[in-house]
């Protein structure tokens, strides 16, 4: 099985209120072949600091309207111990977006790597405003 290097992000939103962005910006990076999505799921933690999760099919349709267009395998990948941690990170009065992802994109060049006998030695992602900077840096001394 060719399989790309696989990421989970947290996307919180304070309040629990949604807003329609974020599905077809994601639902465009899966129907481009940019990423699968492999499991998602939304945890919620109310002010008293009760906490739920649900898998997307369980939410409120209003809720989840804007995720209609994603498609995936929702494989389940996430635990109970991923949720409780997860959560109690979470501010009270809030919601997340849980999304395990693979890079697609990234596949072709893992099966290369491992069809060559390499390994990748590190990998790191850096902050989009940590390379803004250096970038800006270094166009500011290119002036």
């Amino acid at each position: 099985m060719d399989l790309g290097p696989v990421d989970y992000i947290v996307v919180e939103f304070p309040g629990s209120k949604f807003r329609g962005e974020i599905g077809p910006a994601l639902a465009a990076l899966v129907n481009s072949g940019t990423i699968r999505i492999l499991d998602l799921t939304f945890v919620r933690k109310t002010a008293d600091g009760e906490t739920t999760h649900l898998e997307l099919d369980a939410l409120d349709p209003a809720d989840v309207a804007a995720f209609d267009d994603v498609d995936g395998t929702i494989a389940g990948l996430l635990n109970q111990e991923d949720i409780d941690l997860i959560a109690a990170d979470l501010p009270a009065d809030s919601s997340a977006a849980v999304i395990v992802f693979e890079n697609t994109w990234a596949a072709r060049i893992a099966t290369a790597i491992g069809r060559a006998d390499g390994r990748v030695a590190a990998f790191e992602r850096i902050p989009a405003e940590t390379a803004e900077a250096a970038l800006m840096a270094v166009a500011a001394q290119g002036a």
